[in-house]
Formats: C-alpha cells, structure tokens, sequence
C-alpha cells in the first residue's frame, strides 16, 4: 500500500474559514470563526483520509525571498484582518493538540515549502495530497 503525503496549506484554509463564516466570538470577546471553520474542514479530511500522514504548512512571519528579489512584492496587498491574524496562534495550539505537524520555514512561504514537498514526497513514490485553494499549487499534479 502507498503510503499517503496530506500537505494542507493553512493558511489558505484558515482565511477560507473566516470568509466562509459569520464572525463569532468566545465568552472572552476573542474571535473563534475561522477555528470553528478549519477545525471542521481538517476534520473532514482526517476521516477522508484516514491513513495519511497530514501535515500543516503556514507562512512564517516576515518577509520571504522574494522581497530580496522584487522589493514591491506583495507591496499592495492590504494587511491582514486583526480578527484572522488573531486566530493563528489558537489555530496553531489546536493542530498541535491534534498531534499534527505544523510546519513554518523561516524567509520561504508555505506555498513553496508545499511544492518543496510534494516534488521531493513523489519522488520517494509517495502518494501526495495537496489541500489548498491557492490555484499556484495546480501546477504540482501530476
């Protein structure tokens, strides 16, 4: 049986959650939405892929590589919401309590942490999942 690679971008399942949901709270005031969201949507790939070795890949804080290489990188994207960027850290708890890997890698994105593993998994004959809605990582099936 081949053994199965489940990349999930996190990141990009993180904001489809809090776009997704209507915003919600705790009984601090702290915005839970998107955990609500992703919880429910690693869930669901947990148990359609039961054998899988799942890891979570996010982007690390900071700039990347590609600010060295083109100093207008991503210069226009607006800023992240405060009610999103507060739910990383909580997100990032609950994947460890899950006993899942959360992979972040110091200057890389995840996107190309995620292409990094998944050419080097295929190459091991690997079966390999990528769960993200990020249309860059299509050109990864083969």
């Amino acid at each position: 049986m081949t053994q199965c690679l489940l990349l999930v971008d996190g990141a990009a399942y993180l904001h489809r959650a809090f776009n997704a949901l209507p915003p919600l709270n705790n009984s601090a005031g702290e915005p839970t939405g998107a955990l609500f969201g992703v919880v429910n949507m690693l869930h669901k790939l947990m148990q359609e892929y039961p054998s899988a070795h799942m890891v979570i890949v996010f982007d690390a804080p900071g700039k990347t590589f590609r600010h060295e290489l083109y100093s207008e990188y991503k210069a226009h994207r607006p800023p992240m919401p405060e009610d999103l960027a507060a739910q990383i850290d909580p997100f990032r708890t609950i994947v460890t309590a899950l006993g899942l890997p959360w992979l972040q890698v110091t200057g890389v994105e995840a996107d190309d942490v995620i292409g990094t593993l998944a050419v080097k998994a295929a190459e091991q004959e690997l079966q390999v999942i990528i769960a993200s809605g990020d249309k860059d990582l299509a050109q990864l099936v083969n």
